[in-house]
This record gives structure tokens, C-alpha cells and sequence, in this order.
């Protein structure tokens, strides 16, 4: 008697899983566009502006995965994906602000448009939407979930603003940035789906587990992107994150493994935001095989993700979710 491999998970593709999520979010984006409505009327444009920009609506989509792979489907849940995508987009208007970006998914950020103040300002009306959204809902543990982790992004935001401009920053502390910044709203809309759906605590577990490492995979891949792709594609400046005085994965590794000499320059390149030196910056990572090395962490975090979801019971939403794992790393933009 022979072993026969067991076949591997099935895995939708990004078109099938957008297909597969297509009423969900329209349903989502219809109370979208019904609750950014304000009479104040520059609220309603900088608001418009920005979640008419698209972009692919990862974190309200994950929560409508979860709980449609958990067999709930509903109001609710497209009620608190709307939450989730109002709290991301006021993070990305309050982020341009500080960034100093001019350019998002291939046009003007919002600040470059209507000035600083407003877009802090609208970014503000979103997040106190978003609480409005929430309490509706009536559900302590929700409130709970989004409170802790809307606390948990603002102190991510400060921490990565500690490392601006500074040459110090190892993996570990990049780490801690992307965890805060970026996984803890990626866990939060895997756990909701789970939450709405009744599941039991080892699932809810799961689920969070499998946001985190996702969030952790995105990010890493979109530093690596940073290096390694164009700007039509990307929809932003190549070496952005240098300009902006960030300290990513591909240029900490390419800092620890360089000689002295690169080591300063590099250096330098990070203190100054000096985008002048992109090309020995390209040269430092290349010759450190960085952006390999980048993309092995990012695959490490994908395999995780994929793994957390061992447990369920597989279904077209199941095999949604394992996709956003796969092309969380295989992405070009």
C-alpha cells in the first residue's frame, strides 16, 4: 500500500474571490455611500473622493469572507465591513497628511487636493462615523474589538513616526509598526466575521490568527513592492518609503549586511530621505539579495495565514480566504 498525497486546499484566484464577494460588497457600499453623507459639503467631496478612489477593499472584504465561510451572511455584517472600511480610509487621509504624499493607487492623495487641514479634518468625521456605525449594533464585544483596535493603530502611528528619519531601526521594531499599523485591522475584520457569525472561541481564535499573518504578508510584500516595482504599476513614486525617511524590510537587511562604506551611505539615504541615492540604495539591496529576502518573510507570514485556517470546514468563502493569501505575496501592485 502506498501514500497518496493529500490534494492540496483549493484556492480561489483575486477575479473569483471578487466574484464570489460581488452582492456583499455592493450591499456594503450602497450603506457606504448612504452614511459619508453630511450637509457640510466639503465633507461630502474629500469623502467621495477617497472611497471612490476603489482601491481592492481588502479589509471590509475579509470581513464578509470570514462570515459568509462561517455560514452568516447579512445587515450586520455589511454594516460593520463599512465600519472597518471607514476606519481604514480615515487612517489613509490622516497617513497622506503626515507622509507628506502626494500620489495614492496612481492619483492626487486628498491633502494634495484640498490642503492638510481638511483632510485631518475628514479623516476625523470618518472615524467618529464609524463609531456611530458600530454602536448601533448594540454588541459589547464588537464595540470592544474596534475600540482596542482603533487605539492600537493610533499608537502604530506614532511608533513608525519614532522611526522616521532613523537608521536604527531593526526588523523588530518594523515589525512592532506593522503589527500595529497595519495587521491589528486586518485581525480585527477577520475576527468580526467571526464574532457575527457565532463562532466559538478556538475559531474566533483562528481567524484572528489568520488576519494578523495576512496583514503582516500585505505589508511586507508592499514594502518589497516599494524596490522592486514601477511607478504606473505601483500607483505611487518608487522609493517613496525612502523619501518619506522609512526604514522597510529591504533596506534594514540591506543595512545589516553591507560593508561600512554602503552602511553610511545608506545611512545617510534614511536620515536625509535622500531619494538621490535610490540607485546605490537598489545597488545595496540587490547586492544583498534584500528583496529575497523580504519576500521569504512575507511567503513565512502567507504559509501561517493559509495554516490558521486548517480547522474550518472547507467552502467556496474558505478557499476566498486562502486565495488572499496567495496573492497577498504574488501581487504586483
Amino acid at each position: 500500500m502506498h501514500d497518496t498525497a493529500a490534494p492540496a486546499p483549493r484556492r480561489l484566484d483575486l477575479p473569483a474571490i471578487q466574484a464570489l464577494a460581488t452582492s456583499e460588497m455592493a450591499a456594503m457600499d450602497a450603506l457606504i455611500r448612504q452614511r459619508l453623507a453630511s450637509d457640510v459639503v466639503l465633507i461630502n467631496q474629500v469623502a467621495e473622493y477617497i472611497i471612490g478612489a476603489g482601491g481592492k477593499r481588502l479589509r471590509p472584504m475579509l470581513l464578509l469572507l470570514t462570515a459568509g465561510a462561517l455560514g452568516h451572511r447579512g445587515a450586520d455584517a455589511h454594516q460593520l465591513a463599512a465600519v472597518v472600511e471607514f476606519i481604514h480610509t480615515s487612517t489613509l487621509l490622516h497617513d497622506d497628511v503626515v507622509d507628506e504624499s502626494d500620489l495614492r493607487r496612481g492619483r492626487k492623495t486628498a491633502n494634495a487636493v484640498w490642503g492638510n487641514a481638511a483632510s485631518v479634518l475628514v479623516g476625523d468625521f470618518l472615524y467618529s462615523r464609524s463609531f456611530q456605525l458600530m454602536v448601533e449594533l448594540e454588541r459589547m464585544d464588537v464595540q470592544q474589538l474596534l475600540a482596542n483596535t482603533t487605539n492600537t493603530i493610533a499608537e502604530g502611528e506614532v511608533l513608525q513616526l519614532l522611526h522616521v528619519r532613523n537608521p536604527d531601526t531593526d526588523e523588530a521594531a518594523y515589525l512592532r509598526v506593522i503589527e500595529r499599523k497595519t495587521a491589528v485591522l486586518f485581525a480585527a475584520a477577520t475576527r468580526l466575521g467571526a464574532l457575527l457569525a457565532g463562532a466559538d472561541a478556538a475559531t474566533c481564535d483562528a481567524l484572528h490568527r489568520y488576519g494578523m499573518a495576512l496583514g503582516y504578508a500585505f505589508q511586507i510584500a508592499d514594502d518589497v513592492l516599494d524596490y522592486a516595482s514601477d511607478a504606473e504599476t505601483l500607483g505611487k513614486n518608487l522609493g517613496d518609503d525612502l523619501a518619506e525617511g522609512k526604514a522597510t524590510l529591504p533596506l534594514i537587511h540591506a543595512m545589516q549586511h553591507s560593508d561600512a562604506a554602503t552602511q553610511a551611505v545608506l545611512r545617510a539615504a534614511i536620515q536625509q530621505g535622500d531619494t538621490g541615492a535610490l540607485p546605490q540604495v537598489m545597488a545595496a539591496i540587490h547586492a544583498c539579495s534584500s528583496l529575497d529576502y523580504s519576500r521569504d518573510c512575507a511567503l513565512r507570514y502567507a504559509r501561517d495565514a493559509e495554516a490558521a485556517l486548517a480547522g474550518l470546514d472547507d467552502n467556496d468563502f474558505v478557499a476566498a480566504l486562502r486565495g488572499l493569501a496567495h496573492y497577498s505575496v504574488s501581487r504586483d501592485h
